[in-house]
């Protein structure tokens, strides 16, 4: 008996739900730490990041390369469809069936030939990734696996798909079943083109969320929790674009400055004053504040600019975080 059919045996198939006006939801673990490649071109060199009692070691396979964020969004279309079975009182499971055309239009693609090929794509990346974390394991034990443990297609005598299974890993089902690890995302999501702007979006809805004081984050140590092969300095560049063009829904950004140090800011804005085009390019010098000539004014979460927030300190600088200057 292969492992496949052994597997899929002791599960319940669950059929994909209509996804017309499903929201988007996303695991708050998937949001927090570099899972996954930002760049679209391909990646075999692993992501490591280390902070506090949280290890992640990421790695691909030369042939597929490391899954990237926008291989995630099959698996915001998982959580999706869980969370919206489980609210409704229908069965779930590991094992889910669909279409190619139903995750395409849910993730807001075109459902031709070239779509259709980049989904395959996805879904090989994101069963060849191997994930080793220390993320909900007792005592800092390890817990391997892949993002899909099988998947495989059906096709029609003309050649045509009939429909995708594929089977989850435990990890990401109890993350998602689990309600409070999970959280509801703009449905502009999709629209970001680059892979920073949804990295940081999905950072900020998970660290800001409806907060009014917001949160913030020092940008070097957002520049290894990325997990991105950017230098530092291009890195810095982007993100204070970003701050510039307001181009994550439903956010304010701003990038602080406090002595040597900067430091981006978030808190909750008005969607439709916010921009969702994508930023091709970096800008110098740009969405960037004085904690000085704000000291009097300015202040996130009942803290002067240049210190950490009480109650949400910043984490510790991960030893071991991937693309440090």
């Amino acid at each position: 008996m292969s492992k496949w059919s052994g597997e899929r045996q002791q599960l319940t198939l669950f059929r994909a739900l209509p996804v017309d006006d499903m929201a988007l939801r996303d695991a708050q673990d998937l949001m927090s730490y570099p899972f996954f490649s930002l760049a679209k071109s391909h990646r075999v060199v692993p992501i490591r990041f280390e902070a506090g009692d949280v290890s992640l070691t990421v790695e691909g396979v030369p042939e597929h390369g490391i899954a990237t964020i926008w291989d995630a969004d099959v698996l915001i279309w998982a959580a999706s469809q869980i969370v919206q079975a489980r609210d409704e009182g229908r069965p779930t499971s590991r094992l889910m069936a669909a279409t190619p055309y139903e995750i395409l239009r849910f993730a807001q693609r075109g459902t031709g030939r070239t779509e259709y090929l980049a989904l395959r794509a996805s879904l090989d990346r994101l069963q060849s990734t191997t994930v080793q974390t220390s993320i909900r394991q007792a005592g800092r034990r390890m817990h391997r696996f892949s993002w899909i443990n099988e998947w495989r297609e059906h096709v029609r005598p003309d050649g045509r798909s009939d429909g995708i299974e594929l089977i989850l890993p435990d990890w990401f089902y109890s993350g998602v079943i689990d309600d409070a690890l999970v959280l509801t995302l703009d449905r502009t999501y999709f629209q970001l083109t680059g892979g920073i702007e949804r990295w940081l979006y999905r950072l900020v809805r998970k660290h800001g969320g409806r907060q009014r004081n917001g949160w913030r984050f020092e940008l070097r140590y957002l520049h290894a929790k990325s997990g991105c092969l950017q230098r530092y300095r291009d890195f810095a560049l982007h993100l204070r674009a970003l701050a510039q063009r307001q181009a994550l829904p439903g956010y304010r950004l701003a990038v602080e400055r406090c002595g040597t140090h900067e430091w981006l800011a978030f808190w909750p804005g008005r969607e439709d004053e916010l921009s969702t085009d994508a930023v091709e390019e970096a800008v110098d010098g740009v969405g960037t504040s004085s904690g000085d000539r704000r000291r009097q004014a300015r202040e996130i979460d009942g803290a002067r600019l240049g210190r950490s927030p009480a109650p949400n300190r910043l984490e510790a600088a991960p030893r071991k975080g991937s693309g440090l200057p």
